[in-house]
């Protein structure tokens, strides 16, 4: 869902970076008279940070050279055309076109930094989850429990299961540096989007094999970030340490 949603709001943000300066520009007509250029050009500015905080780098782009076009177009004498007699209306929309392309770059950025401090959190605390609940003396069981509907969210999967102390099968797996690979014999096959079928994260704890999680991912679809793989790593580590804590049979 989280793929087609972003495939769905990039070409949104990119209407939106035309159509939103067009309309306040045109909103603005009636007050052209009494309001000065430089205050029609910060209103047009408000436009484009508000298309960049929600769109791409690209959108907010768009959005500044559509706010400088029709900031000249309804805004500027003579109207409605795209010349500009005035000197220092022609420095306004000039200012206005280099500080929209800055400050949407910045937008974005900002964005994109509040995202990732957020992504950073709901990491850590599924990290810190499973171990007070392994602390607090949950059951192993408990512990694979938790971690597993983990990885559903964290990795946008369909589903997760646990397979315990078998290795059945050659299905590609979610190696400890986060790459997926599949090995069959001397032929290797890494991957860039999730592939057909299970994908398995073993649980090994104290260099003892536990069981695996088989991972049920949206075929077709890409890896989830970097950082993800490896929470989701350290996750099945942590249920592989509570397997072993318990001293349950496990394979060498």
């Amino acid at each position: 869902m989280s793929g087609y949603f972003h495939r769905l709001h990039d070409p949104l943000a990119l209407v939106a970076a035309l159509v939103a300066p067009f309309v306040v520009a045109l909103a603005l007509v009636p007050f052209r008279t009494d309001l000065s250029a430089t205050n029609e050009a910060l209103i047009m500015v408000v436009v484009v940070v508000a298309v960049a905080a929600l769109g791409t780098r690209t959108a907010g782009a768009l959005a500044a050279l559509s706010a400088a076009a029709w900031f000249d177009f309804f805004l500027t004498r003579p109207y409605q055309q795209f010349t500009i007699e005035n000197g220092d209306e022609i420095q306004t929309a000039v200012l206005l076109l280099i500080v929209g392309l800055i400050v949407s770059q910045l937008a974005v950025r900002t964005r994109r930094l509040q995202a990732v401090a957020v992504t950073d959190a709901a990491h850590l605390s599924s990290l810190q989850g499973t171990a007070r609940l392994a602390e607090d003396g949950g059951s192993p069981e408990a512990v694979v429990e938790y971690v597993r509907r983990e990885l559903v969210g964290l990795l946008g999967l369909r589903g997760c299961r646990f397979e315990y102390g078998t290795l059945m099968g050659h299905l590609p797996r979610l190696e400890h540096d986060g790459s997926v690979w599949l090995r069959r014999g001397r032929r290797i096959t890494e991957y860039t989007e999730w592939p057909d079928g299970d994908t398995e994260l073993r649980a090994v704890g104290g260099g003892h094999y536990y069981g695996r999680f088989l991972l049920d991912a949206h075929p077709g679809r890409p890896l989830p970030p970097e950082e993800a793989r490896l929470v989701a790593v350290a996750l099945a580590a942590q249920a592989g340490a509570a397997l072993d804590s318990a001293g349950l049979p496990h394979q060498v």
